[in-house]
């Protein structure tokens, strides 16, 4: 599976019209990793010890798509102790929703 980063989705043109910021803010959520944190999410906060048991991934891996995630503006982490507590951002919503496209979509001859 071939995971596009943000950067190269923001580089790329969109044939559809679509902003390039809105399809990598779609392309980051599109990964099955990060809509499983996501979904995980949406039904309350959760600590890394609480992900790794829901999301079969390594730990390093999940560190990663926590990071993407963070970096895209769609959770929030808070220490607790020794321990990081992760929770959808307050606009997560709004962001992937702003992402979707509104207008009918010209076609092309």
């Amino acid at each position: 599976m071939v995971d596009a980063t943000a950067a190269e989705v923001t580089s790329a043109t969109s044939l559809a019209g679509q902003p390039a910021d809105a399809m990598a803010m779609l392309s980051t959520a599109a990964d099955p990793v990060r809509w499983a944190v996501l979904r995980r999410l949406a039904s309350g906060q959760a600590c890394v010890c609480e992900l790794q048991e829901t999301i079969p991934v390594a730990g390093n891996l999940l560190s990663y798509h926590l990071r993407v995630l963070r970096e895209a503006g769609m959770i929030t982490a808070s220490r607790r102790g020794r321990w990081i507590d992760y929770r959808l951002a307050p606009g997560a919503h709004a962001l992937l929703t702003s992402a979707l496209p509104t207008a009918p979509v010209e076609r092309v001859p």
